[in-house]
């Protein structure tokens, strides 16, 4: 017992050294001097001065950070509302394949996803004529696709375990459910409401696959710049940007964290 015990800290250390000895490497080489990413000269940030005044970078990073925002916000107002029909609306026709195609997102590969993409926007292209071509509005479709099934995992959860005496208590007292859902269930699901949208604008942010199958000219998305310019050799300019962009993640699960736990917290003394 006690060597079993020895055994799973050792596993996970290296586990963790594993994982994070590299990031950290990237975010030390990030402030090196000398053009060879694996050779250490002396401390700069020369490589964050030079990123700043890339505009193929920056103009990239701002097509992804438009795009992240603009899915995670449609992500979760879509991901939401099937949230509350699978969790309030009891059983009705269709659910079963409701679930069905919600879940599907979650498991189905992301070739096969983008492909498929790919094939209903040319499809709607020749029958209606929108979207013409490939840009920045097929890739926000695409990325909410798939970012609301995120969404209403992370939403049901929350009002699974939601207590609903206080919207019963409500609606016995005469409030409409549209007062009851503004002034009782999206106060309580807040934090899952926050969380999901940081995971949906986190997702898109990262996605290089199906960005790439729905993409077109002039909506080069980030992730899809770094993958060309990689494939010709890692630089101290793009360890600069995967710190800037670390730093942007780790910033937003600390917010993500705050938020719960001081929902959790709120909701402990009110009770």
């Amino acid at each position: 017992m006690k060597s079993r015990l020895g055994f799973v800290p050792v596993v996970a250390t290296l586990g963790f050294i594993f994982l994070y000895v590299p990031i950290i490497s990237l975010i030390v080489f990030s402030f090196n001097e000398s053009k060879l990413v694996t050779v250490w000269s002396r401390f700069s940030t020369k490589w964050y001065a030079e990123l700043l005044n890339d505009e193929q970078i920056l103009d990239a990073a701002w097509i992804s950070f438009k795009i992240g925002a603009i899915s995670a916000t449609a992500a979760l107002v879509f991901g939401t509302i099937a949230a509350l029909a699978l969790q309030r609306f009891g059983r009705f026709r269709g659910k079963t394949l409701l679930t069905g195609m919600i879940s599907a997102p979650l498991v189905m590969p992301e070739v096969i996803t983008g492909l498929s993409l790919l094939l209903l926007f040319v499809a709607m292209e020749s029958l209606f004529g929108w979207p013409a071509g490939r840009g920045l509005t097929t890739i926000i479709i695409a990325h909410t696709t798939f970012c609301m099934a995120f969404v209403a995992v992370v939403v049901q959860s929350r009002l699974a375990d939601m207590d609903s005496d206080q919207e019963e208590a409500a609606m016995d007292l005469g409030a409409k459910p549209a007062r009851v859902f503004w002034d009782i269930t999206l106060p309580t699901i807040a934090p899952a409401l926050v969380s999901g949208w940081l995971l949906a604008f986190t997702l898109s942010l990262d996605d290089l696959v199906i960005a790439s199958f729905v993409s077109g000219p002039g909506a080069t998305t980030l992730p899809m710049l770094i993958f060309s310019k990689v494939r010709l050799g890692v630089s101290p300019e793009i360890n600069a940007l995967a710190t800037i962009m670390i730093l942007i993640v780790v910033v937003g699960v600390v917010l993500a964290a705050w938020i719960m736990a001081s929902s959790k917290a709120k909701s402990s003394t009110t009770y």
